[in-house]
């Protein structure tokens, strides 16, 4: 079983280095965890050290349409063009990194590159399912590949201000924006077309699966795949529910109730309609789901933050599965068992695709250590890459469902230090 390790507290702006690539976590303080998650480019087993780098664009006319960065800066993207039988298809991957749910803390967020493009990386490596090698992305290598930048802390979802602490909530713009600029740079002329995003970028890939469908021609192939975007609304370790109070601080911060799937509002208060675990059963595109059982950042900051641990008696476990008492892994296997009630409804339908493994990870799409590689995480014979492939090119249905902790010795499970 493959451990990948996060070494240090949480404090500041804190760049880790690992063996297989790095790791950035950036918070301002313990309470504030759940502002962040991790994000690692790994490479391993001979795969490349020296992965496509790719640079900056920002979106020219998006200020004329309101749609900007929390501080008022442009939005952006990566975009590195497709070729030959990949010409005209796209990828569009929507950048996770957290939410700010208090004026405090979107300030933070704003002098940050979760909140302003002139902090954002002047170039990215793409990998995983953005890797430009055969070897390392075997389906969707030669497509057009887009990265979009996330700089407004409500997964592309809210619209308002506050003109006070000159914050702009203006997600639901930015995505528009993003995507009549990608569709006048040839987007329009798809005949594959796969949006995908990771964390908070996820849960924007469920809001949004249905309005990129009917942005493409009819005739266009169009499907969604969220990974670790399943966020439950459930119980923390002392009977609170922590990410359903943060979630409901998001939406009426940024405003973002009315842009909320109206299959939803419709019958739940809109609050609960942050969570996908809501949606997806109504999302009318194909929707493909990867999340680990376990999902680590869900342990970290909504099942055990420290409002919710007071006592520090989850600490131990939480940065190391191993260290977990028998209780506090069944109390993780009640949270597995949401996790699949959630998706029950969703998985019969044909349309959809499923790969739910039993690891503590979050993310496993965009590195390629677990997207494709050597060693990476399976089900039965399956690989993610392999999974998402066979399903978005219809050459095979997948539904796989891991079976519980500890059974599967393939994970790449992140171990905090």
């Amino acid at each position: 079983m493959k451990l990948f390790w996060v070494f240090g507290g949480f404090m500041g702006l804190m760049f880790c280095r690992q063996t297989d690539g790095f790791v950035d976590w950036n918070v301002t303080q313990d309470e504030d965890l759940h502002y962040s998650e991790i994000n690692v480019f790994g490479y391993t087993n001979g795969f490349s050290s020296t992965p496509l780098m790719v640079g900056l664009t920002l979106i020219g006319g998006a200020a004329a349409k309101g749609a900007v960065c929390l501080d008022g800066t442009l939005p952006a993207y990566h975009i590195h063009r497709g070729y030959g039988s990949g010409a005209n298809s796209w990828l569009i991957d929507l950048e996770g990194g957290g939410w700010c749910d208090t004026i405090r803390n979107c300030i933070y967020r704003k002098k940050t590159r979760r909140g302003s493009s002139a902090y954002m990386e002047k170039h990215i490596p793409f990998t995983g399912i953005l890797s430009n090698k055969a070897s390392e992305n075997p389906d969707f290598f030669n497509w057009n590949r887009v990265k979009v930048r996330y700089c407004d802390g409500a997964s592309f979802a809210g619209d308002s201000e506050n003109k006070a602490a000159q914050l702009h909530f203006r997600g639901q713009r930015i995505w528009k924006a993003a995507m009549e600029d990608l569709m006048s740079k040839g987007m329009r002329y798809a005949k594959q077309a796969l949006l995908s995003g990771c964390s908070a970028g996820a849960v924007a890939t469920v809001l949004h699966c249905d309005e990129f469908r009917e942005m493409l021609p009819g005739t266009t192939r169009v499907k969604c795949l969220s990974d670790a975007g399943l966020f439950l609304d459930a119980l923390d370790v002392s009977g609170s529910r922590t990410l359903r109070n943060m979630f409901r601080r998001v939406v009426n911060l940024q405003g973002a109730k009315k842009n909320l799937p109206r299959s939803c509002t419709n019958r739940l208060n809109p609050n609960l309609c942050f969570f996908p675990q809501h949606i997806i059963a109504s999302v009318k595109t194909p929707l493909f789901l990867v999340n680990a059982a376990y999902d680590t950042w869900q342990i970290q900051a909504s099942l055990a933050p420290p409002i919710a641990d007071p006592n520090g008696n989850w600490n131990e476990c939480k940065k190391n599965h191993a260290r977990c008492t028998l209780r506090q892994i069944n109390f993780f296997q009640s949270f597995r068992n949401q996790m699949l009630k959630a998706v029950s409804g969703f998985s019969r339908a044909g349309k959809n695709g499923l790969f739910i493994n039993s690891c503590f990870a979050h993310c496993q799409t965009e590195r390629q250590d677990t997207w494709f590689a050597q060693d990476s995480p399976h089900i039965g014979n399956k690989g993610i890459a392999k999974s998402v492939g066979n399903w978005y090119f219809d050459r095979l249905n997948i539904r796989a469902i891991d079976c519980p902790y500890p059974c599967d010795q393939s994970c790449h499970n992140i171990v905090f230090k």
